[in-house]
């Protein structure tokens, strides 16, 4: 038995010997099972493994801290209803590991910002307030009290409400988002980014203006019974492992599936069941048909299958003429598709596309499942409307078996979009919150994430208040970001544990520690629960069974009720300043039973009446989604949409590569669980770059070699040093390395049209072998020494990209 650790290693945590063996080609097993309670014992011991474990996502559980992956019907679930990187996510939380006030005490600001997010997120659960007062070289505990009033006296003292950012990460109940967003209306701002801006924004804007509703279509039913699954930009394996146990019922009921990725992943090769038996010695094969598309090929891979069905008349007649608009003039442009250009943009042949069109010929019901690898490009607005026609073309969206399943990649982002967690809330939602609180809120869209770094940059906003998550790892553009954040008045993280952000700070920093979702709620001296929505509509409830990891903790509703008052207070003896409407509103009533927040999301929020009343089922309840439950479209025109997009090629210079940036397997977001990613058969270090051999040959490179990356944008060039060159199966021209590792490389600028997202799939790099050993010498770390964190230097114009 492995014993558990219950103090973090306090030395350095660095890559070690990095070593790289040959991909795997089978996902989960023994192995996972094996890693997963190695991992959980370590941390949190045999009995507290259990306790746990057992309880994560069952209906009278927790939610997983992880994906939204939908969970089985109650009664359907397993004893142990959850993944390797599930159970990993809990045991970041659960952990028995403290950062306690004298670890701040040892360790000054300057120390810990040369420290990697691994090390940091290995310390364990923050168990009490902590400041960094202005000029001040360390963090010190501080009262709750007195972390409120420093919030408040910043926030009432603001010259306009538009000054402040209100981050949220996708991991915030549906309860404290509702009271978020309220917050940040009644104090007068709209600058609500979250994490979707970074991920599936694209999908929000594509699907919303094409079928009426920005979310999929799919229920979970869906999936296991389709008769194919186009699964394209998605790596489940690694992202969303449960999703593999969906995708084997479907086998087992005669789907088949194309897999659509630029390197075969080991998910959608075999999956071998844990919870089985003979599915650990014999597992299921998956992908009937792997296209290797080319990074950004996608759009014309899906213009190229719908121009065939089209050809063929493989198109559902009744459902296109009945429920949708736009057709005649899509198919005026799918007759004119040029086929060179699209084997030239896709990588593919037309013989390999044919394959896959024919396979959906011959499906009567189809599921279409994308992920970031799909959402973070240039043209991904484009590329998810195109998806959305080949639905269209067979009606497949509204009937058993069929649909549009975007799988989002944090555990309730879904559902704080939902609460109104949005820069860019309709009318309609606005209207509701006026009628129900009256207040009038603020109506001028706000920051999302990219704009909220350039209003931090350049003045216009001052204090940062993040809600969850890393928002230094997990934006673009690492040094302008960073640069930005310094600039502020004050930086508020609510955490539970240490990460980047909180070492990258404005000239006060506050940092919050919350309750986690494996634990007790006890505030206003009851036992409460929160709710959560998954990816595919399902609202349900979550309750922790574990004891806190301090009693300085606070609720993350508590949390936004209490700053609420002290705003409110500051505001009142200072008789100015924003947030007039804030002592009007019944902080106490939320924080005291979030039944009274329920009952308000119910008649605020479209789709959540009785919202209270349905959480109380087991199992919870699906929102409703007039495309799938009617075929009814609430688009401008009352009808589906179909798009006529323009076919684009991204042109990538000779000598360069087109990088994705990718999860490793022992990570979750910017959350670093370990360093090795066996599945790509990479163990002991993360700073490494995927190149196909022939392009490493091509560029006058060896295997293992030492080398940094460049990309170029409007005149400026960006640097990330450090990295050994992996050789692996992928097309000419493609790369892949992990993030945050190489989000230094990607232009805050540099961002998807319509939605505002990051580019982070489709950076033009060039690939150079590194000056000397003189390299970072824990490649782990982000800028231990200002090397690999974005160093910038002008180009000359014909150097770009």
């Amino acid at each position: 038995m492995v014993r558990p650790l219950r103090k973090a290693p306090r030395h350095d945590i660095d890559e070690g010997d990095l070593q790289v063996t040959r991909e795997k080609h089978a996902a989960a097993g023994a192995t996972a099972v094996a890693v997963a309670m190695t991992r959980s014992i370590e941390q949190m011991g045999v009995l507290r493994t259990a306790q746990t474990l057992l309880k994560l996502n069952q209906a009278d559980g927790f939610d997983c801290q992880g994906c939204a992956w939908p969970d089985p019907e109650p009664g359907h679930r397993h004893a142990a209803e959850f993944c390797e990187n599930g159970a990993k996510a809990v045991t970041e939380e659960a952990t028995l590991r403290r950062v306690e006030p004298d670890f701040f005490a040892a360790h000054p600001l300057t120390e810990l910002a040369q420290k990697s997010d691994y090390w940091l997120g290995q310390q364990g659960r923050i168990t009490q307030p902590a400041v960094l007062r202005e000029g001040a070289t360390h963090y010190e505990a501080i009262s709750w009290e007195e972390a409120f009033a420093l919030l408040g006296k910043h926030l009432a003292g603001l010259d306009s409400p538009d000054e402040a950012v209100f981050y949220t990460s996708g991991k915030v109940s549906n309860e404290a988002a509702f009271a978020f967003q309220l917050f940040a209306r009644a104090y007068g701002t709209n600058n609500l980014p979250d994490c979707s801006n970074m991920c599936h924004e694209s999908t929000s804007v594509a699907l919303a203006e094409t079928i009426g509703i920005g979310k999929g279509s799919v229920s979970l039913h869906d999936v296991e019974t389709a008769e194919l699954l186009l699964v394209i930009g998605q790596n489940p394996g690694t992202n969303h492992p449960r999703m593999l146990s969906a995708l084997e019922k479907a086998k087992k009921r005669g789907a088949k599936i194309i897999a659509v990725n630029p390197l075969r992943e080991a998910g959608l090769v075999r999956f071998k069941n844990p919870q089985k038996v003979r599915g650990v010695i014999e597992g299921t094969a998956l992908a009937d048909l792997h296209l290797p598309v080319r990074v950004n090929g996608d759009l014309a891979l899906l213009q190229g299958i719908g121009a065939l069905l089209l050809e063929w008349d493989a198109v559902d007649r009744d459902f296109v003429e009945r429920h949708t608009a736009g057709f005649e003039e899509w198919a005026e442009h799918a007759r004119t598709l040029d086929w060179s250009e699209v084997e030239r943009a896709s990588g593919l042949t037309r013989a390999q596309i044919e394959e896959a069109a024919s396979m959906l010929r011959d499906s009567q019901a189809t599921v279409f499942c994308w992920a970031m690898g799909i959402t973070q490009h240039r043209n991904s607005v484009a590329t998810i409307k195109e998806l959305v026609n080949v639905a269209l073309l067979q009606g497949n969206i509204g009937k058993p078996g069929a649909g549009l399943c975007p799988v989002r990649g944090h555990s309730n982002v879904q559902g704080d979009r939902t609460m109104g967690i949005w820069e860019r809330s309709p009318d309609h939602f606005l209207d509701s919150l006026r009628d129900e609180f009256g207040f009038e809120p603020p109506r001028e869209h706000g920051f999302d994430t990219v704009e909220s770094v350039r209003a931090l940059g350049d003045g216009r906003a001052r204090v940062f208040f993040g809600f969850g998550g890393n928002f230094v790892s997990a934006v673009s553009d690492t040094e302008v970001t960073e640069e930005a954040m310094r600039r502020a008045d004050l930086t508020v993280h609510v955490s539970t544990k240490l990460n980047r952000s909180h070492v990258v700070t404005g000239r006060e920093a506050l940092i919050l520690p919350a309750l986690g979702r494996s634990e007790k709620d006890l505030t206003g001296g009851r036992e409460q629960r929160v709710t959560v929505e998954d990816s595919m509509s399902a609202v349900h409830a979550s309750k922790g069974p574990l004891k806190p990891a301090s009693p300085y903790l606070r609720s993350e509703v508590d949390i936004v009720c209490s700053m609420a008052q002290a705003v409110a207070t500051a505001r009142a003896a200072r008789g100015s300043g924003p947030g007039e409407a804030l002592a009007t509103l019944p902080w106490d009533e939320f924080r005291a039973d979030y039944s009274a927040i329920r009952h308000r999301i119910s008649r605020v929020v479209p789709g959540c009446e009785a919202y209270d009343e349905k959480v109380n089922q087991p199992g919870g309840f699906v929102l409703p989604h007039p495309p799938r439950d009617s075929r009814t479209f609430p688009t401008e025109v009352d009808a589906a949409i179909f798009s006529a997009v323009p076919l684009q090629v991204l042109e990538v210079p000779e000598g360069h590569l087109l990088l994705q940036t990718l999860r490793s397997h022992d990570q979750f977001n910017t959350t670093i669980y370990g360093l090795d990613d066996r599945y790509r058969g990479v163990k002991g270090g993360r700073r490494v770059v995927f190149v196909n051999p022939d392009d490493v040959e091509h560029l006058g490179l060896q295997e293992g070699q030492l080398v940094d990356l460049y990309s170029e944008w409007d005149g400026v060039q960006r640097q990330a040093c450090g990295f050994r060159v992996v050789t692996y199966d992928q097309p000419r021209g493609c790369a892949a390395a992990y993030y945050p590792e190489t989000n230094p490389l990607i232009p805050l600028d540099s961002v998807a049209e319509d939605s505002n997202t990051p580019t982070s799939k489709s950076v033009v790099i060039r690939v150079e072998p590194a000056d000397g050993d003189d390299t970072d010498p824990h490649p782990g770390d982000a800028a231990s020494d200002g090397r690999g964190v974005g160093e910038k230097e002008k180009v000359e114009p014909d150097q770009l990209s």
